[in-house]
């Protein structure tokens, strides 16, 4: 079992930069390939990026290659998301995700979730 908790998000304008934090429990957490998804008022979720176990592999998505980047601390039992240049109007919640097997891209390959967090930018 493994439990997330997001945190960070708030309300940026436009160009602007946050950073999100998942704190994970377990002792296993440097086991798990960990993502992270978005989903905006009335849209699906969508993913955005992960990261391997090691921190070694990640994967993004073209949406927001070059302006993201994830990276974790096993010591910490913490995955992060930098987020820059954050683009106006784009309101989400933002999800940190864990997988046991290899990262991918579907929500539905994740096996535990947090409760999310919103990023509000304004324009």
């Amino acid at each position: 079992q493994v439990q997330l908790v997001e945190s960070g998000g708030g309300l940026v304008q436009a160009g602007g930069s946050l950073r999100l934090s998942c704190a994970a429990s377990g002792r296993t957490f440097s086991s798990y390939c960990m993502g992270w998804f978005r989903q905006a008022p009335g849209k699906e979720r969508e993913f955005v990026v992960a990261v391997n176990w090691s921190g070694g592999s990640t994967f993004y998505a073209d949406s927001v290659k070059g302006r993201f980047t994830i990276s974790r601390d096993n010591a910490k039992n913490t995955v992060y998301l930098q987020m820059n240049s954050l683009k106006p109007r784009r309101t989400a919640v933002y999800y940190c995700a864990a997988d046991h097997g290899t990262y991918g891209t579907e929500a539905g390959m994740y096996d535990y979730w947090g409760r999310g967090t919103q990023v509000a930018v304004s324009s």
